[in-house]
């Protein structure tokens, strides 16, 4: 996949992004919202072998780019019942908060639905993480339901969560 509008960029990742991921990865404050704080402690090798195995009908890897910078990453998965699963993280603070998250999710969203053919997106995000869920609501997703203590976190503490949905018949409002 290869998403271009304007100075961004969504484009597969590949083996030679697994030293980036792996930093990412390993940087707790970037992680601490999936559940490690104290980050994956992952290695670029292991990286690059799942990265090897991304297949387009299945899971996809993607990077993020800001003129030609990569600045996050994102994935899909497919989930069957023409259903797919995404999450974003803009790993680079310096574009956090600057609308790019919702440009990107704009740009998968709408290759998800119209040249991929899926019907459903759906995703889930930690309760703490407004920022997201803001995001989210804006795009049209719709809480499904808040998963209250239904995860322990890597230091052993309880999570919260929210799933939710989106239809193209939204997302096209």
């Amino acid at each position: 996949m290869y998403l271009e509008d304007g100075n961004i960029v969504i484009r597969n990742a590949t083996e030679d992004d697994a030293e980036l991921l792996c930093s990412w990865w390993n940087d707790g404050k970037i992680m601490a919202h999936a559940g490690f704080p104290d980050g994956l402690g992952t290695t670029s090798q292991v990286i690059a072998a799942q990265l090897s195995q991304d297949d387009d009908k299945v899971h996809r890897r993607l990077i993020l780019e800001i003129d030609s910078v990569p600045v996050g990453e994102m994935n899909y998965r497919n989930k069957g019942n023409k259903t797919a699963e995404i999450g974003i993280k803009i790993c680079n603070t310096e574009k956090q908060e600057k609308g790019f998250g919702t440009r990107f999710l704009t740009m998968l969203i709408g290759y998800l639905f119209d040249h991929e053919g899926y019907e459903k997106i759906i995703l889930d995000t930690n309760v703490k993480n407004t920022r997201a869920q803001h995001v989210y609501e804006k795009l049209g997703f719709r809480k499904v339901r808040t998963r209250i203590d239904a995860w322990k976190d890597q230091h052993g503490e309880l999570q919260s969560s929210i799933d939710y949905e989106l239809t193209p018949e939204i997302f096209r409002r």
